[in-house]
């Protein structure tokens, strides 16, 4: 008897993220929002400067603006006939045998081209003297050295760090395009699972997953509803797809998509919807379904709160991801040499939880987090990475070199 776990029937991860790649199209609705409000949000259009970056040539440097005509291979001297600030530029021009006090970010006087830094001369009242090493046509920032009128200052879809926002805000641009939320509703289905703060009964557990989920979540770029737990009941799963399908572009649910007399979401989603695919050859996380019900995408992730994490991070997050336009979809991955024994059978492509560290001399290296079953959260609150295994690989001696995966990537 062929046990379904292991079964090369099953199909892989990258066949999984083909499909979901296939069935996906990004969303075109985009919104206007000011610079507050804009961080981690997707560009819908691009910016252009308005002009050029810098406006006008200044100096990177507190010093004494002069011609570099004025330079000789001796020391020498220059008289300082005024004063550059940075917001209050000196007016007048430069003649020769004349410099200007200036700071960082002062408009260069006319006649000036180059700068000294005040570290490099002396002064006696208002002659300074220069030393002969001085260079000229140096530590002047010119007019259009970061970006030219007309530029792109950012190409769409991009999704907005804080150093895009002050490059925005550089170029006097206060609001911007960007792609609208993506609707997502997520609930877990489950007779054993109670809300914190309520007594347990007999046999029921905490739902762990629906804040789990919370937090992998939060990201400017979705709307979220949680839709709390839905029990084991095929009529009231049913009823609460159809109302989210609605008004929804993506429904997660936790729990009862394996294949128990409980374990309703295939059923319905055959039902209802379309499954593109359900059942994958990964560890933790075999059973997820992936579909459609009417114009939703539908995710059905497994109960064990480690596959949650797991199938969210390798499957969900890409999806999300593209259906707000991004495409760099593919995670970090790089060796390191594994310092524990790891048990692994052939057939599922696994993610192990692990520590990474790095040595004093750069090198990576990988511990095992601990106990790797799918309910052990203990072990995944200790690990930083996924020690990544192909489908094929066995059991992993010590010092071994295996694929590691940061989890930092995923907050």
């Amino acid at each position: 008897m062929t046990n379904q776990c292991y079964s090369h029937s099953l199909m892989g991860i990258s066949a999984a993220l083909e499909n979901i790649h296939a069935l996906l199209s990004p969303i075109q609705d985009a919104e206007s929002v000011n610079l507050h409000e804009a961080l981690g949000r997707v560009l819908a259009q691009s910016c252009r400067a308005p002009f050029h970056l810098p406006a006008f040539p200044n100096s990177s440097m507190d010093g004494y603006a002069f011609n570099s005509a004025d330079i000789k291979n001796t020391p020498f001297n220059l008289e300082q006939v005024g004063i550059s600030w940075a917001g209050r530029p000196f007016t007048g021009e430069l003649l020769a045998g004349q410099c200007v006090r200036i700071f960082t970010g002062a408009a260069v006087p006319a006649g000036a081209d180059s700068v000294a830094m005040q570290e490099q001369v002396t002064c006696s009242e208002q002659i300074i003297h220069f030393p002969a090493s001085i260079q000229a046509k140096h530590n002047i920032r010119y007019v259009g050295e970061d970006v030219r009128q007309d530029d792109n200052l950012l190409a769409a879809p991009k999704q907005l760090s804080a150093i895009d926002l002050g490059l925005l805000a550089s170029a006097g641009i206060y609001e911007v395009r960007v792609i609208r939320k993506i609707r997502i509703a997520f609930f877990s289905t489950g007779d054993e699972l109670s809300s914190i703060g309520s007594a347990l009964a007999a046999g029921q557990i905490y739902d762990s997953n629906r804040y789990t989920l919370t937090a992998l979540l939060n990201n400017p770029c979705y709307a979220v509803t949680d839709l709390g737990v839905i029990r084991d009941d095929k009529a009231s799963i049913r009823t609460c797809l159809l109302a989210a399908a609605q008004c929804n572009d993506v429904i997660i649910s936790t729990g009862g998509a394996s294949v128990g007399d409980a374990d309703f979401i295939k059923a319905i989603l055959d039902e209802i919807g379309q499954v593109n695919f359900w059942k994958l050859a990964i560890k933790p996380g075999k059973p997820l379904a992936f579909g459609r019900i009417q114009g939703c995408h539908f995710f059905g992730l497994p109960g064990n709160p480690i596959s949650v994490m797991a199938t969210f991070q390798q499957i969900v997050t890409p999806a999300l991801r593209q259906l707000t336009g991004l495409n760099n979809n593919t995670p970090l991955r790089f060796k390191a040499v594994c310092n524990s024994q790891l048990r692994k059978q052939a057939g599922r492509q696994e993610f192990q939880r692990g520590i990474l560290s790095q040595t004093e001399s750069g090198a990576f290296a990988v511990v095992s987090a601990g106990k790797q079953g799918s309910n052990i959260l203990s072990a995944s609150s200790r690990a930083n990475c996924y020690i990544v295994l192909t489908r094929e690989q066995t059991n992993v001696a010590a010092g071994t070199e295996v694929l590691v995966e940061p989890f930092s990537l995923f907050l």
